[in-house]
Formats: structure tokens, C-alpha cells, sequence
């Protein structure tokens, strides 16, 4: 078994970057469609950001297509999973059409998360206009996954990032990959998720952000990996031709055009608050264990909670706290600190493996005097209205990654409160100084939770009841995961005995 492992390894090792082409920062555009309509707001705000949160998936996926649409210089993108369905090629079919009008388009693709799209990335990796880079790339191609067996510790950490960066002066940055169920259409079970769109100074951080990533040691030209040849032309073309012809394209496509935050960025009279923003990131050097623990973001975060006077609001779709995460929060609380924390239920959760890493620590946290609130699993698309909140409405699973602090600061971004996120993915967002933000999440907790969530407690005999209040104000208590079998439920259990936290 060895000798198979050192022989693949050398078989499909990875190129050398010694003939990687250079590329150039980019520059703010001094011109151009997405400048004209903020270029007053720039100057009146020359040391501050303007943010705006994107709650709806509809909205998310819009205000993406409109940068694409405008930019006039430079699209810099960079993901954790882009799907080949209906918003994911229509993303594509964005960038082309950008670069056909001499726009510059980087794409950086974490590897793992671009199942079936190596044609079609070819194809636009041959515009001259377009370069696309993969992150941490699988050598192997046609059984990519076997990759794993041969070089599991590299392949492991992957690059959790996102963001959609246009002509140096717009950015969105948040929880959001690039799919349908995170838009709010197709048949999938949607996501619940959340991001920022942000203008002014922390879009310059933004970038060069994104420079680090796209010259670092990890990052290879497309054509380094995927060497065989593209001969058709049409690959997404074809794809999307293949997808026009569902009724999903036309019902979207119609809901788009009524967009209101579309129709107000293209105007320039979105509402944005212009505060302080800070983008906090993990260098890319995680990626090769190389990090220093003042270039890693769980450390900034950590130095967050430090500052935390009166209450913390968090809401993680992925929470494995850990030992440490436990005694963390249970030192907020001795200190007056109120912590409240959103999950996913277990019925509500996509990944049963990270459940089990959560549940162990439910009872926990709840003996240290937080307050834990699991998502009900919905089987209905969220509200796709413009005030469906901060932290949006019920639907079939958590995705989105936000905390706020004392009512005064929001974090929203990448990072879920997991090993995965502190140690081995690489991880970027916003801290934003907003009352307003801060206390949207807060009214999300005292008045929208007891729809949409159960509340975990303990009974007399310290274990954990989940209390699910009807909309009449009634209350049942059940004793075991709500809308869960016996089966899930010693399958989860097992899997918590297992030593494998530290990959969660």
C-alpha cells in the first residue's frame, strides 16, 4: 500500500509554477458604467465603505450579474464551488460577455468544487481576455476524487473564499458559492445565505486580497492541469442552449428583470451605509501549513471575542465548537455575556458528518448558559422578497456565516465555527462597524426564531428538549431531533465516536 501511495504520488505530481505567466494587479477603473452613478458617493466618503446586505438569493445572484455587466476594466472572481446549472453558466455566459468587450477576467476556482466544468473552463481559458486558475488542483482528472487515496493531507485543505470583485471599485463578499440552490431557484433544497455588496475603501483590500491568492503557490493555470484540447468551441454555448429550453430559465429570467436592488444599484439609489469595514482573511499559505498564526483569520476572530462586553449572536450552519470553543463561550457567559447560536437542525442539515461533530457539544454549551436554536427543515423555497431580513426567512438549510457583537459590529463571510474553518480551509469577510446590521440580526433572534427554529433545553434530568412553538403560540416539547428516524439517529451518534474532528 505504501509503495502504490509513493508511486502515485510521483505519477501525478503536481507541474512546476516556474513558467506560470505573470499578471498584474488591478487597477481602480477611472471610467465606466459602475463608477458614474457612485462617484460622488466616493468622494464624500473617501475613508469609509458603502455596504449594503444581500439576504435574498435572487437579489445575490442579480446584483452579480450587473458588475459583470458594467464592469468596464476588470472582473476578478474567486470561489469555493461553481455548479454547472442554470446560474452557474449564466455567471459564465456573464464573464464572456465581458471579456468580448476587452474587460480582464481572472477566475480563481478552488479544484474541488467544479465537478463536470473542465470543458467549459478550457473553452474560456483560450479567450484572450479570460485566465482561469485552479486552487490546489487534483492531477488526476477523470476519477478526481481517487486523488484522496494518494495525497489526502494536501488535498484536504481547500480554499473557502468568495468573492466577485468588478473594476476595483464594487465587491460582493459572503457566505454564497455560485449555484441554483443558492440563488433561490431550481429544484435543490435551497439555501438560507447571506452577503455583502460593498463600494469605497475596503474594495482595495478586496483586491489585493485577491492577488495574493492568484500568484500564490497554490494557485495553477488551467492549462498546467487540464491538458486534453478543446475541439467543438461551443461548450457553453451548447450548455446553455441545453438550459434555455427549461421553464426554470424563463420563470428566472422574468423574476431577475423585477429585481429592486438590481434596478437601484444600476441607478446608483441602492440605500448603502457608509461605515467602517474590515476585511479579515486567512493567508494563503494555510493552504501549505506555512501560516504564522497572525496571518490566519480564527486568530483575528479570537481577539473579537476578547472585546465582547454584553452579547454575541452567531449564526454557523456548520458548528463544531470543540473543547476550546466551549470554554470560550462559557467564559463569555461568567462575564455577562449573552450567547445565542443558529445551527441547523439535524434534518435541516446537508453534511450528517459535521452534525455529529455538533451534537456532542450541545449539551454543553447549553450547562455553560448559551442559547441554542437549530433550524426547522423546510421543504418550500425561502422568501424571496427584499426584506426577508439580515438573516432571511425559513427554508431547507443554513448557509450562511455571520456574528455580531454588542450591537455594534457584524462579521459576514466565509467562516463557519468549525475545525475546518479555523485550521484547515482557507477562509475571507467583512467586519462591519453597523448598529444597523448588528441589531437587524439581533431582532432575527428575539422575534423570528420561534417560527422557524426549535430551542434546545434542558429538562430536569439534563437532557436536551427541543421546544418548537406552532404559530397559534402553542408549545411541544420533543425529547429526541425532530423530524429525524431512529435510524439517522444512531447513525449520527456513531459517526460522533469516530476521531475525526479535526476534518469537520
Amino acid at each position: 500500500m505504501v509503495v502504490a501511495i509513493v508511486i502515485a504520488r510521483v505519477t501525478f505530481r503536481l507541474p512546476s509554477l516556474a513558467d506560470r505567466p505573470a499578471s498584474s494587479a488591478t487597477k481602480t477603473a477611472t471610467s465606466g458604467p459602475l463608477l458614474k452613478p457612485v462617484a460622488h458617493l466616493l468622494e464624500e466618503h473617501p475613508d469609509k465603505s458603502g455596504v449594503y446586505a444581500l439576504s435574498s438569493g435572487l437579489d445575490a445572484f442579480g446584483a452579480r450579474g450587473l458588475l459583470a455587466r458594467e464592469a468596464a476594466q476588470s472582473l476578478d472572481v474567486q470561489y469555493y464551488i461553481w455548479h454547472g446549472d442554470l446560474t452557474g453558466l449564466l455567471l459564465l455566459e456573464s464573464l464572456r460577455e465581458a471579456a468580448e468587450r476587452g474587460v480582464t477576467v481572472r477566475l480563481l476556482l478552488d479544484d474541488n468544487g467544479i465537478s463536470g466544468l473542465d470543458p467549459i473552463l478550457s473553452e474560456l481559458n483560450m479567450h484572450p481576455h479570460i485566465e482561469v486558475r485552479l486552487y490546489n488542483p487534483f492531477t488526476l482528472r477523470k476519477f478526481k476524487m481517487a486523488g484522496f487515496l494518494f495525497d489526502f493531507l494536501r488535498l484536504n485543505r481547500r480554499m473557502h473564499n468568495k468573492s466577485f470583485t468588478a473594476d476595483g471599485l464594487a465587491t460582493i463578499v459572503g457566505g454564497r458559492n455560485i449555484g441554483d440552490e443558492y440563488f433561490d431557484t431550481g429544484s435543490q433544497p435551497m439555501f438560507l445565505d447571506l452577503d455583502v455588496l460593498a463600494i469605497g475603501k475596503v474594495v482595495r483590500d478586496v483586491s489585493a486580497d485577491f492577488e495574493k491568492y492568484w500568484s500564490s503557490a497554490s494557485a495553477y493555470p488551467l492549462e498546467f492541469i487540464i491538458t486534453e484540447s478543446v475541439t467543438g468551441g461551443d461548450e457553453l454555448d451548447h450548455a446553455l442552449w441545453e438550459i434555455s429550453k427549461s421553464a426554470q430559465y424563463d420563470t428566472y429570467k422574468k423574476r431577475l428583470s423585477a429585481s429592486a436592488v438590481v434596478n437601484d444599484l444600476e441607478a446608483g439609489t441602492l440605500p448603502l451605509e457608509w461605515t467602517e469595514v474590515r476585511l479579515i482573511s486567512d493567508s494563503p499559505l494555510k493552504t501549505l501549513g506555512k501560516a504564522k498564526s497572525d496571518q490566519m483569520l480564527i486568530g483575528k476572530i479570537d481577539k473579537l471575542m476578547d472585546d465582547v462586553h454584553s452579547s454575541i449572536d452567531v449564526i454557523s450552519p456548520y458548528f463544531v465548537p470543540g473543547k476550546q470553543g466551549v470554554e470560550e463561550f462559557a467564559a463569555l457567559e461568567k462575564k455577562g455575556v449573552e450567547v445565542r447560536v443558529l445551527t441547523n437542525s439535524m434534518s435541516a442539515n446537508d453534511v450528517k458528518l459535521v452534525h455529529s461533530g455538533y451534537a456532542k457539544y450541545r449539551e454543553k454549551m447549553l450547562k455553560a448558559g448559551a442559547e441554542l436554536f437549530e433550524l426547522k427543515a423546510q421543504h418550500s423555497p425561502p422568501d424571496n422578497s427584499r426584506d426577508a431580513g439580515i438573516a432571511g426567512s425559513s427554508g431547507s438549510s443554513l448557509h450562511a456565516k455571520t456574528f455580531a457583537t454588542d450591537e455594534e459590529r457584524i462579521y459576514i463571510g466565509s467562516f463557519n465555527f468549525d475545525p475546518r474553518s479555523m485550521q484547515l480551509n482557507t477562509e475571507m469577510g467583512f467586519l462591519i462597524e453597523s448598529k444597523t446590521m448588528a441589531r437587524q440580526l439581533k431582532y432575527g433572534f428575539d422575534e423570528t426564531l420561534e417560527d422557524i427554529a426549535y430551542r434546545l433545553e434542558l429538562d430536569d434530568n439534563h437532557q436536551i428538549e427541543w421546544l418548537d412553538r406552532s404559530a397559534s403560540g402553542d408549545a411541544q416539547r420533543l425529547d429526541v431531533d425532530p423530524e429525524t428516524t431512529r435510524a439517522e439517529r444512531i447513525v449520527v451518534k456513531l459517526l460522533g465516536y469516530l476521531p475525526i474532528q479535526w476534518l469537520l
